[in-house]
Parts: structure tokens; C-alpha cells; sequence
């Protein structure tokens, strides 16, 4: 069946057994042909499949299904996910085991445990994992703690160490900079951040020394010399114009970024995020389900609030849990015309819309900016002339959009969707609601979460330091009644009370005490950016970072999410399971171990609020000792006026 699968997409052929062979598309070129075994042992990760029916980057009309693609309302998980959750919930079990058994909690036994409610789904625990955004620098810091939680990366299975967390999980969030890297793990198979971080020869996967204005330094499995970057990316980004489709600053955003972080030919401009559901380990539900987040601005404005309507992405769908849209559309059609929830019986379905590259950059709206505003002598003068004409069509004050279009939700929900009556979904940045903590997919009440682990690496302080404001902006709109739609969070501090009480410079729980919680929300790990072995706290503006600045913050997220490798504190292995089973404990009714209630002791948050403002600039010391990396570029002591002035316009 799986073959069938992969037939009906085109693939000419598939060997899952040698290193060398590769997934491609009927009529690959001779140069594709040519470079794609250059890619050596990261092509053999077998990435997402080069699945649009073009063969390249614009869209193209499909055959429909016998039944026709429509939009659901959002009142359930869709069927897709309940079968797949089936299959990710046997898998969970025994890397659950083993990880809480490593944890190592002072007398109790985590195999019994599990083992004793093993075939009740409603007492295990359900863990999600959360990547905030911030440039660079959330795709690094958020990539140590991936790698951390990671029982194949290299001496992760160690004693102080965390790894087989990522393996436990149910489900992966990644927002902008954060969804970069979720989407470059996903889009390459599911790769490690090891691998990915050490990529091969002629891959210029995670190569961030030559900035995105300069394209790849090498030429193996890219084949592009420098010169012809700008022109290739025109040229795909103009193939999908020539197909009828509307094209704004996102989509060159989308196929530059693509040449990053996706290890195929330019990018893999055939790649889609809906294919991420055909690949066997997904199917196999034997990984965790990924999700990248968009807020959607109202038709009209300029303006994306707290109240927005906010977006995800998943492998099967598009849509929105707000009581605004309150629907879900098929991800693999989203191209179609959709007239009142159904592509009409004498309409056109459409494939290859969803572009990994081009969701990856609709989550990051926000760094269209890099082409704008940043560098902008690197960009030639005739891309330069097709971004004034795209600003001229839709105002400055749209430069930071995605332009989806045909609407998918056009027609449906018209009493509440803000959308219903536009041909176009604008979607922006999903941090510019300032809920830079993608938690939005995690919290839904459908999902029944029990743990997040949020990874925050917002710019919230002068100085690119996190400070608690997504926590607080996710809080807020929980309370908002005409938005939250069900959706429950623990409280959360002002933002000077974080920084008072230190509780942003090392990991805090949120939500310890279910029974103090209206409805069922998660107990939340907050896991702050802070600085152990370097200085993690780039601009999220800066461009570029060498091989050793790069595996330097990496590292420094290592040690954000281990708490140095348990140095600092011996039993936050154990804490971290203790987070875990919390909710599991409440359910089963098991009586807390003793170790887990030190644990809660000092890790929740208890209440304590200091409002008043704190004295003078955020700079925090070095957890341990500061480690001097030969060639890495030295953070500056005061962020740069440019960015500084870019990042004050953006809300960042």
C-alpha cells in the first residue's frame, strides 16, 4: 500500500535499503540526477517525498478523490489524527519506560507504573514538546534542547542526561524561528539535530556562515553557484505566478530560507509539509506529530492582537480551534477552490500549495524583514523591482504577509470566520499576537496534553533575553472569553515578577496544582534561554553565525535543557519525570513520591508576585563557566541600532 502511495505521487522508484539511492520525482533533470548522491549519508535520511505534482515549486491541478475534499468544522480531532494517535500511543510506551526508569525518582518503580495502566490511554501520560521563535537563535537554543531530549544523539542516554524525552512525546511545536527547526527535522526525515548540525559533504543543510542574502557557499547537491541563487529563486517563485497564483515577499523568503534547512537540490522547492503524513515513520506513528503556528490578520488591517485568529499546521490539515474560523481544511488541497466547505463537483483540485518552505516561512512572516530592510545592497536590482511591485500591490504595511489564495474557508462559518467573505487567507508570523511559545496546538482540550515542555527564546529584554511574555500573552487570552473556546491555562506572573524572582533564568513549573485550574490544562516546564557556556542571546536579526558560533549556542541549549549536565542541580532528571507524571498521578490517584514533591517544591511556581520594576538592563551571569570558542563572533554588550530600531518597529 505504501508503494501505492508513493506510485500515485510520481516517484519513479525506492530502495529502503541503499545509502546512495534516492527518492526522486519523474523527470528529474541530469543535474539533480547528478548531485543528489553528493549528499552522502544526510540523503539517506530519506526526507519528506518530493511530492508536488509539478515537480517544482508552483502548484498544479490533481485528479480529486472519489471524495471530494472538504472543510470539517473543528469540533473533534480529525480522523487522520485519532488513527494516527493509535499508533503514536503503542510507540510512546516503551521509550516512556525507559526514560522514566533513567529519570531514576527515589523509590518508585516507573516500570510497574506504566506497565499497570499501560491499556488505559485516558491515565498515561501525554507529553508535547514547544520551540518558541526568535531567528537563528530559537532554531540553536531550541535545537540543544531537541537534542538533549534526544536518545540518538551521543551520550544523551547518559547519567544527567534526558535523552529518549523527544522519543516519549506525542507532539513537536515550532513557531518562526522554532518552526525552522521543527520543520527542517521533519522535512528531512525526522533527521537528528546531530546530523543535522553536522551535515555532508556538498550540503549546505544548517550552513548559516553564508548569510541567506549570499546563498550556499558549496555547490555539491545544491549545484548553485552564488550567481545564479537570486535568479533560481526568481524563477521558481515565478513558475507559481505563471500557474495563476498570487505571490508576495514570503514566498522568496520561503525558498531562500529552504536552501538552509532542507537537504535536497535547491531547497527542495517540490517538497510539501502535507507529505511529512506519507512517510512510513509517520505513518508508522513510531514519531512524535509536528505542528508549525500562524496568526491569521483580519481582512483590512495591519494590526495582528491577542484576540487574532490563530493558525496551525499539521501534516493533514490547515485551520484554526478559535470559535472565529472554528474549522479544518485538508493541508494536500489547499490550493483548491473551496466554496462553502467543498471543492464544487465541476471544480479543480489543486496539490503542491503547501510548500514546506513556503509554511516554514508563513510562520516567520516576520524576517521577510532580512530581505527589506537588512542588507538589502546584497539583493539585485531586478529581485529589488519585483518587491516593489509586490509592496505596490498590497501597501507597505503588508510586507510581512503570506498570501494564501484561493481562501480555503471561504464561504464557511460566515456568522463568526473574519475570512468567510475574502478570496484570500493573510497569515502572518505566529508571534506577532505575542504568544512567541507555539502552545496554541498543545492546549487544546481535544488533545488532552498533560506536560509542556516550553522552550523560550524570545528577544523579550534590551539585551534578546526571554522575560515570561509569551507565557503571560497565552494566559491572557485564556481569559478571554470570546476567544478561548474551551482552552485552559495555568496562571501565569506579570513580566517583571519573572525577571524579579529569577523565575526566567532557569526552568519553572506552571500549573503544579490541577484542582487551582479551571478546566484541563497542562502543567507547563518553562525552560528560558539563558546563558551557561556562551552568550545565547544573538540578535534575532543577525544573519549568519560560523560552523563554531553555530555549535556553540547549540551546545548552550544543551545545557539550558540538562541544567549543565545535572551539574547545577543532580536531581532535575528526576523533577523533569515527576513534571511528566503529574497529571497521571492526579488521574490514577497514586500518592506523589517523596522526591517529586521536593521537586515540586522547588520547582513550581508558588504564587509569589513582585511587580515592581526591576533596576536597570537584564544581564544575566554565566550558569558555569564561560567557554571561549576559537573563531566565534562575540555577542555585542548593546544591541545594534539598526536592529534595535527594526525590532522596536516589529514589536519584537
Amino acid at each position: 500500500m505504501k508503494f501505492q502511495a508513493l506510485a500515485s505521487l510520481g516517484v519513479a522508484s525506492v530502495s529502503l535499503c541503499s545509502a546512495n539511492t534516492i527518492v526522486l520525482p519523474r523527470g528529474a533533470s541530469p543535474e539533480v540526477l547528478a548531485a543528489e548522491p553528493l549528499a552522502g549519508p544526510l540523503a539517506a535520511l530519506k526526507r519528506a517525498l518530493p511530492n508536488s505534482p509539478s515537480g517544482g515549486y508552483a502548484p498544479a491541478v490533481v485528479d480529486c478523490p472519489s471524495n471530494r475534499p472538504t472543510i470539517r468544522e473543528a469540533n473533534s480531532l480529525s480522523p487522520n489524527e485519532t488513527a494516527w494517535l493509535e499508533l503514536r500511543r503503542n510507540y510512546t510506551l516503551d521509550p516512556m519506560i525507559s526514560w522514566l526508569s533513567r529519570m531514576n525518582i527515589s523509590n518508585f518503580d516507573a516500570t510497574s507504573y506504566i506497565n499497570g495502566i499501560r491499556n488505559n490511554v485516558t491515565a498515561l501520560p501525554n507529553i508535547g514538546l514547544a520551540v518558541s521563535g526568535g531567528g537563528y537563535r530559537a532554531l540553536m537554543n531550541g535545537a540543544g534542547f531537541l537534542a538533549a531530549a534526544d536518545n540518538r544523539t551521543n551520550n544523551a542516554t547518559n547519567r544527567g542526561q534526558i535523552g529518549g524525552l523527544l522519543q516519549a512525546s506525542t507532539y513537536v511545536a515550532g513557531l518562526s524561528g522554532g518552526g525552522w527547526l521543527v520543520g527542517s527535522i521533519y522535512t528531512n526525515n525526522f533527521s537528528s539535530v546531530e546530523d543535522l548540525r553536522d551535515g555532508s559533504s556538498g550540503s549546505s543543510v544548517w550552513q548559516f556562515g553564508n548569510s541567506i542574502f549570499e546563498g550556499p557557499a558549496s555547490d555539491g547537491i545544491q549545484i548553485l553557484s552564488t550567481a545564479d541563487y537570486y535568479s533560481t529563486i526568481q524563477d521558481e517563485v515565478g513558475s507559481k505566478a505563471d500557474a495563476g497564483y498570487n505571490t508576495s515577499i514570503t514566498d522568496y523568503w520561503g525558498r531562500a530560507l529552504s536552501y538552509q534547512l532542507v537537504n535536497a537540490t535547491n531547497g527542495g522547492p517540490a517538497y510539501t509539509f502535507s507529505s511529512i503524513a506519507l512517510e512510513p515513520n509517520f505513518q508508522s506513528g513510531s514519531i512524535p506529530m509536528p505542528f508549525l503556528v500562524s496568526d491569521a490578520r483580519a481582512p483590512g488591517t495591519a494590526i495582528v492582537s491577542l484576540n487574532s485568529t490563530v493558525y496551525e499546521f499539521n501534516p493533514f490539515e490547515l485551520g484554526s480551534w478559535d470559535p472565529t474560523t472554528y474549522a479544518f481544511a485538508p493541508l494536500r488541497y489547499v490550493g483548491s477552490n473551496f466554496s462553502e466547505g467543498v471543492v464544487p463537483s465541476d471544480g479543480s483540485c489543486v496539490e503542491g500549495f503547501d510548500q514546506a518552505g513556503f509554511v516554514m516561512g508563513t510562520s516567520s512572516t516576520l524576517f521577510n524583514q532580512f530581505l527589506l530592510q537588512i542588507n538589502t545592497t546584497a539583493i539585485p536590482q531586478t529581485l529589488k523591482n519585483i518587491f516593489t511591485s509586490i509592496l505596490a500591490d498590497l501597501g507597505g504595511d503588508s510586507d510581512d504577509i503570506a498570501q494564501w489564495k484561493p481562501n480555503p474557508f471561504y464561504g464557511f462559518n460566515n456568522a463568526t470566520n473574519r475570512n468567510a467573505q475574502t478570496q484570500e487567507l493573510t497569515l502572518v508570523d505566529g508571534g506577532e499576537d505575542g504568544q512567541n511559545i507555539p502552545l496554541y496546538p498543545l492546549i487544546q482540550p481535544q488533545r488532552h496534553v498533560d506536560v509542556i515542555f516550553a522552550v523560550d527564546s524570545s528577544a523579550d529584554t534590551t539585551y534578546n533575553w526571554p522575560n515570561g511574555t509569551s507565557l503571560v500573552a497565552t494566559y491572557q487570552r485564556s481569559l478571554n472569553s470570546t476567544i478561548e473556546n474551551g482552552t485552559s491555562f495555568p496562571s501565569i506572573p506579570d513580566q517583571n515578577t519573572f525577571v524579579n524572582l529569577g523565575l526566567n533564568n532557569r526552568p519553572t513549573f506552571f500549573g503544579c496544582n490541577a484542582s487551582n485550574i479551571t478546566g484541563p490544562a497542562p502543567l507547563v516546564v518553562y525552560i528560558p534561554n539563558a546563558p551557561y557556556i556562551t552568550l545565547s542571546n544573538v540578535s534575532t536579526f543577525d544573519p549568519d553565525y560560523n560552523d563554531t558560533q553555530r555549535n556553540a549556542i547549540i551546545q548552550n541549549g544543551y545545557e539550558v535543557a540538562t541544567l549543565a549536565n545535572g551539574t547545577l542541580d543532580a536531581q532535575w532528571p528526576a523533577c523533569m519525570a515527576c513534571a511528566v507524571l503529574s497529571r497521571s498521578f492526579d488521574r490514577t490517584g497514586m500518592q506523589v513520591p517523596d522526591e517529586c514533591s521536593q521537586c515540586f517544591e522547588r520547582y513550581c511556581w508558588n504564587g509569589m508576585v513582585d511587580s515592581s520594576t526591576p533596576g536597570g538592563d537584564y544581564t544575566p551571569a554565566f550558569k558555569s563557566a564561560e567557554t571561549t570558542f576559537s573563531g566565534a563572533k562575540r555577542v555585542a554588550a548593546s544591541a545594534s541600532l539598526v536592529v534595535a530600531a527594526v525590532a522596536a518597529t516589529l514589536l519584537l
